[in-house]
């Protein structure tokens, strides 16, 4: 199916308050990853790579470290004349963060609906670490002559993301019959990981109609009424690698999963890159007496010391002796020499004094702000 018919949608801001501190400045979207990408950049590649030539991310607050990242689109080839990428910030209004719930962001945004020729529209998450073929979901959409169509995946629930959408009972034809939010239960469960698919004009209609009622869950108000009367389909993405980013235990835990080299390959597909804002840099350099062990280390940086099973971002500096071990340091981080640190989240231009130890635990890692000292 041709991805030039789906007009794009990618919300930056949805369950950014999982992640506490990582999202204190910036969006969802924008919270670097794997040592050299950002949230945003696994559904945007995956829309391209999949035809989809018109994209619009929907905004609320902190949006400047997003628009620094995606700017004019160009790592994505959506630098344009006739599509191409297009932020959404609440420009219109004075507050900057208007957007409440998912229909309000919709509804804000008809206007951006109205004005694309698209036929079709596909929604997405920024919470999402996957590698999806978007034409082969197009094209099940189109085939099974669905409304709306929902990808989901068979796993565990995600913690501390509420509304989730489950799938209780699916015809032999895969329309969805009955549908719940929220299953409290440990055994994998059947569940959306928030991509939907549509007709332009039936989204119009849906949320229009949403907001004149005021009603505000998009998962119980638009999907779960209308699951009745609309033919609405489970799209099975079990079978992808795919991450979702729900607590900073879980970032902590799908990052960790990409040490594994079999992860690696599943993410991130040759037939399918995953592009990103790429900052130019020199080679990494390694000291005579730096060791170096199941880890990935962008360039940039400077390793004199020991780095085990952990992901190092692009310009960080770990000084002699230093031992750095399960941890994630982001961009420019300054540890110092025989520093310890071990299940460490260090986000971005943090100091680590000579000396100093920090250590946390696989299920409980220590996190650190933005520009620390420590």
């Amino acid at each position: 199916m041709n991805g030039k018919k789906f007009l794009g949608m990618i919300f930056a801001n949805i369950h950014e308050e999982t992640l506490d501190s990582l999202t204190a400045t910036r969006t969802m979207g924008s919270v670097p990853f794997c040592s050299r990408y950002r949230l945003i950049d696994f559904p945007l590649s995956n829309m391209v790579e999949s035809g989809v030539t018109k994209i619009g991310v929907i905004t609320n607050a902190n949006f400047q470290s997003l628009m620094d990242h995606v700017g004019t689109g160009k790592p994505w080839d959506l630098s344009r004349k006739n599509d191409g990428l297009f932020i959404l910030p609440p420009f219109n209004v004075g507050s900057a963060t208007m957007w409440g719930n998912r229909i309000d962001a919709i509804y804000g945004n008809k206007g951006f609906l109205e004005q694309s020729t698209q036929t079709y529209v596909v929604m997405s998450d920024c919470n999402n670490v996957l590698s999806i073929d978007y034409e082969e979901l197009f094209e099940a959409h189109v085939q099974s002559d669905a409304d709306i169509t929902v990808v989901g995946v068979n796993s565990p629930m995600p913690d501390k993301i509420s509304s989730i959408l489950c799938f209780d009972k699916i015809d032999e034809n895969g329309r969805i019959t009955e549908m719940s939010l929220d299953r409290k239960v440990k055994k994998d469960v059947f569940h959306s990981i928030n991509i939907v698919v549509m007709k332009k004009y039936l989204l119009e209609t849906l949320i229009t109609t949403a907001h004149s009622k005021n009603e505000i869950s998009f998962q119980r108000n638009i999907l779960m009424a209308n699951v009745k009367n609309l033919n609405i389909h489970a799209y099975d993405a079990t079978d992808s690698f795919i991450g979702t980013i729900s607590s900073v235990q879980a970032y902590y835990d799908v990052s960790m999963k990409l040490l594994e080299k079999e992860n690696r390959i599943r993410l991130f597909n040759r037939d399918f890159p995953i592009y990103t804002k790429e900052r130019d840099d020199m080679p990494a350099i390694y000291g005579p007496e730096s060791q170096l062990n199941n880890s990935l280390v962008a360039d940039g940086c400077i390793i004199d010391g020991k780095v085990e099973n952990s992901i190092i971002f692009k310009g960080v500096k770990i000084a002699k002796g230093a031992v750095v071990k399960n941890s994630i340091l982001m961009q420019d981080n300054l540890i110092g020499e025989n520093a310890k640190l071990n299940c460490v989240i260090s986000d971005k231009n943090v100091s680590v004094k000579n000396g100093v130890e920090l250590s946390g635990a696989f299920n409980f890692p220590v996190t650190l702000t933005k520009g620390t000292r420590i």
